[in-house]
């Protein structure tokens, strides 16, 4: 979840105590489109951060930082530098798909290094790679095998689903699953033996670790924000309000069947929408407001926070409206129209649906959710959650992710570990990540 602040990447005034003599460098960059890969790195630096360790962030003079990563962001204490200037033996380096946002050039199709390519080759230069440890946050719930994957491309392209198997024998005869897998490996990286690859879900794939061993799978990345003391807030100075982080294009589809559903709601429910564009289909629609403006890091969460129901997209909006232990619908976009409408990379709302069925929520809150993802029923949901009727009485809030160890049940404290592991004398990244690729989830 992007949260905005003033000066967003000037150095900290308060110096966080040393944690073990690791220098850790931050490298957020937007990867898939989405700005959770950038709050990613953050919410990576605050937990870091939080123990201890120096965060950095360093950037070559001359070179602007990646697109939207200037800000303005809510960032943990760190020091902004133009060069490197070694203070530990050894380095961290965190950054979201690191093959694609730091890793070298290749040449290769696609090839083309990433934007943090100079700052991270420099960094290695500097501390030697055995003693520089790359941290590479892939994307959430995305541990699917080849084939499942292959199936997934499929439906997201528009293939019907009656087609899917048919198409599916096709491409496999093809040789484009053996196609996949080789090429996921080459862009995640998997050869180098200094890079940690993180990928964090819900419930822990035993195919997709038998496929790639190389994948250290962990339960989800925590915000890294402090919890808000006491039971959270129904409503702001006695008002009803729902907030909806709407970065999908489509979302403004739908948004005419949400307003319908809380048309008819008594008390009112007025809906505050953040969206990083204008919705001219409902703009002066009573009981709306959409911001397009950064709006300050304090008052988005406070807003989050206290609100009735948050409507969600992709991982880390998803993520906190579990921490605040309070209901939300998901939305991450539809593509098509009609009989073809689709969900677009639904797997963050199936995992968790998957979660919500093995804790036993019930059936009907369940249906719920995912038809509103879809865009189906979309008033008669909206209606329901603000009626509280049937599961929406009893919201799960923060389900346990579940089938990890004790080590692996999020990700804040594998990278911890980590850290403290490299801080350690004579401690080299290769075997670090050796030991936690082939370390039992």
């Amino acid at each position: 979840m992007p949260s905005h602040s003033g000066r967003s990447t000037g150095p900290s005034t308060e110096a966080p105590p040393r944690a073990g003599g690791v220098d850790v460098y931050l490298f957020p960059a937007v990867v898939g489109g989405g700005l959770g890969d950038i709050e990613e790195v953050l919410a990576a630096g605050r937990h870091l951060a939080r123990v201890g360790f120096r965060l950095i962030l360093y950037r070559e003079p001359g070179r602007p930082l990646p697109p939207n990563v200037d800000g303005p962001w809510e960032w943990p204490p760190l020091e902004r530098r133009d060069r490197v200037r070694r203070r530990a033996r050894v380095a961290l380096t965190v950054a979201p798909c690191w093959q694609v946002s730091a890793g070298p050039s290749q040449p290769v199709r696609f090839g083309r290094g990433g934007p943090w390519e100079v700052e991270a080759r420099n960094v290695e230069e500097a501390y030697g790679p055995d003693q520089t440890l790359h941290v590479s946050l892939e994307e959430f719930a995305r541990t699917l095998p080849s084939a499942v994957e292959t199936r997934e491309r499929l439906r997201e392209g528009g293939v019907p689903a009656r087609a899917i198997g048919p198409r599916y024998r096709a491409v496999k005869g093809a040789h484009e699953v053996e196609a996949f897998r080789s090429a996921f490996r080459a862009f995640r990286g998997f050869d180098r033996s200094n890079v940690l690859h993180v990928f964090a879900t819900f419930r822990p794939d035993p195919a997709f670790r038998h496929e790639f061993p190389e994948a250290v799978q962990t339960g989800p990345l925590g915000s890294g924000h402090r919890p808000p003391s006491g039971t959270p807030h129904r409503g702001r100075r006695g008002r009803r309000e729902w907030v909806w982080y709407a970065s999908p294009s489509s979302a403004e589809r739908v948004a005419p069947e949400v307003l319908r559903g809380l048309s008819g709601v008594h008390p009112p429910v007025t809906l505050y929408v953040r969206s990083p564009r204008p919705w001219p289909s409902v703009e002066g629609a009573p009981g709306l407001a959409v911001v397009t403006a950064p709006v300050a890091p304090t008052t988005w969460r406070s807003r989050f926070r206290s609100a009735e129901l948050r409507v969600v997209t992709g991982s880390r909006t998803l993520i906190e409206a579990m921490e605040v232990d309070g209901p939300f619908l998901y939305f991450n976009g539809v593509l098509g129209r009609g009989a073809s409408r689709r969900r677009h990379r639904p797997e963050k709302l199936i995992a968790w649906l998957d979660l919500a069925r093995r804790a036993r929520v019930s059936q009907a809150l369940r249906s719920d959710l995912a038809d509103f993802a879809r865009g189906r029923r979309v008033a008669e949901v909206v209606r329901r959650a603000a009626e509280r009727e049937d599961g929406w009485a009893r919201f799960p809030g923060s389900l346990t992710p579940s089938g990890f160890s004790p080590t692996h049940v999020d990700a804040q404290r594998v990278l911890i570990a980590v850290a403290r592991e490299l801080s350690l004398p004579g401690a080299r990244s290769s075997e670090i990540v050796a030991r936690w690729r082939y370390s039992n989830p």
